[in-house]
């Protein structure tokens, strides 16, 4: 018997795509299935997150998840995904060096923001680099006529921002966090504020108006919540 999205506490968000919203730091976790393959976007915050996200998609894929792609390298993204084993793992170009060079910040920032001690070691000592590297763009064939259109959309959020466009009708855009609903949109250190509502404008021009765009944190919106944040960022940091 096929589960369905409900029954596992997902979001259905068109034919063959949905997520979830993980406790916490109510991070987004997007699942695409095609035929004999599924993309797992976002991997949860500890490997204990990342086990349970694939035991879930593997019940809703009937399959194993044999791709992953990361929205960009902040802990509540990608601590999970070591758990993620003979997954094609995808990033922009860049998060191989963070994950070689900045591992003890990495740490440091999940701890900082709640994450256990244990937890945090574990997941850092067991990262390991992504084997892809998007510049510019990469689309995935998933079959049975379904694609993922992976678009290095940044810098804004971080230096890496990956977006993931699934064209359908609709078609969904998951931004990773440079889209926030449940709050405003978080600028450390790693952001880069004169460039993000460059990177909105990419990201509305991927998805289009008629787009659901599913931020990395919150309720899925649409073209004029992408826009209006866009604006506030540049209001908020003096960029036009």
């Amino acid at each position: 018997m096929t589960v369905t999205w409900e029954e596992l506490g997902w979001e259905r968000l068109a034919a063959g795509a949905g997520r979830c919203r993980l406790p916490g730091w109510d991070c987004t976790a997007g699942l695409v299935l095609g035929e004999g393959t599924a993309l797992m976007v976002d991997a949860g915050a500890s490997l204990a997150e990342g086990a349970r996200l694939r035991a879930q998609a593997e019940e809703l894929a009937g399959g194993r998840v044999t791709h992953l792609a990361l929205t960009h390298p902040h802990f509540d993204h990608v601590f999970g995904a070591p758990v993620f084993a003979g997954a094609e793992v995808y990033a922009a170009v860049g998060v191989d060096a963070v994950f070689a060079h900045e591992r003890t910040e990495l740490r440091r920032d999940a701890v900082r923001n709640g994450l256990s001690v244990t937890d945090a070691d574990e997941a850092v000592d067991a990262l390991v680099s992504p084997r892809h590297l998007v510049c510019g763009e990469w689309t995935l064939d998933l079959g049975a006529g379904r694609q993922a259109l992976l678009a290095n959309v940044g810098p804004g959020h971080t230096a890496n921002d990956l977006a993931i466009l699934v064209p359908g009708a609709p078609e969904v855009v998951f931004c990773g966090d440079l889209v926030e609903e449940s709050g405003e949109p978080q600028a450390g250190p790693d952001a880069l504020p004169s460039r993000w509502p460059d990177a909105l404008d990419r990201l509305l021009s991927l998805g289009g108006e008629d787009a659901l765009y599913v931020p990395g944190h919150g309720a899925v919106v649409d073209a004029g919540f992408v826009r209006r944040q866009r604006d506030a960022l540049a209001a908020r940091f003096g960029v036009s």
